[in-house]
C-alpha cells in the first residue's frame, strides 16, 4: 500500500515537473497580438483543461507502473516518459522562444508519441489507456490551433 501511494506521488510529481514549463512560459502580449481562429478556447480553459489532463495522465502512468513487469509495461513507460518530455518542450518553444513552426513540429511529434503510448497502455491496462484519450483529444485540438495560428501569422514565423 505504501509503495503504491509513493508511486502515485512520484507520478504526480513527474507530471507536475512537466507542467512547470506551462506555468513558466505563458501567454503574453506577443500571443495576444497573434491572429487566432474564432474557435480558440478562452484563456481560462487552458489551465483548467491541463490541470484535469495532467491528473488523468499521472493516474494512467501510475496504473502502468503498478502493473506486472513485462516488455509491454517497460515500453509503455518509455513512451510515456518521451511524450512527457516533448509535452514540456511545447510551451517553451511557443511562448518562451516564440517559435510557432518549431512548436508545431513538437506538437505533431507529441501527438504521435501519445498515440503510441495509448496503444502500448492498452496492452497493459485498459483503464490507463482510456485515461489518456482526453489528453490525445486536447492535444489534437492544440495541434489544429497551433497550425491555424501558423497559417494566420506566417509573416511572423521566421523559424
Amino acid at each position: 500500500m505504501l509503495g503504491s501511494l509513493l508511486a502515485l506521488l512520484v507520478s504526480l510529481l513527474l507530471v507536475g515537473a512537466a507542467a512547470m514549463t506551462g506555468a513558466r512560459f505563458r501567454p503574453d502580449g506577443w500571443y495576444r497580438e497573434l491572429s487566432k481562429p474564432s474557435w480558440t478556447p478562452p484563456n481560462i480553459a487552458f489551465p483548467i483543461a491541463w490541470g484535469i489532463l495532467y491528473l488523468l495522465m499521472a493516474i494512467a502512468a501510475w496504473r502502468i507502473y503498478m502493473a506486472d513487469d513485462s516488455a509491454w509495461r517497460s515500453a509503455s513507460l518509455v513512451a510515456y516518459a518521451l511524450q512527457l518530455m516533448v509535452n514540456a518542450m511545447w510551451s517553451w518553444l511557443f511562448f518562451g522562444r516564440k517559435q510557432i513552426v518549431a512548436a508545431l513540429v513538437d506538437i505533431m511529434a507529441l501527438l504521435v508519441l501519445i498515440t503510441i503510448a495509448i496503444a502500448l497502455f492498452f496492452q497493459v491496462n485498459t483503464l490507463a489507456a482510456w485515461l489518456m484519450v482526453p489528453y490525445w483529444l486536447w492535444v489534437a485540438l492544440a495541434l489544429a490551433l497551433n497550425a491555424t495560428i501558423f497559417r494566420l501569422n506566417k509573416s511572423l514565423s521566421a523559424d
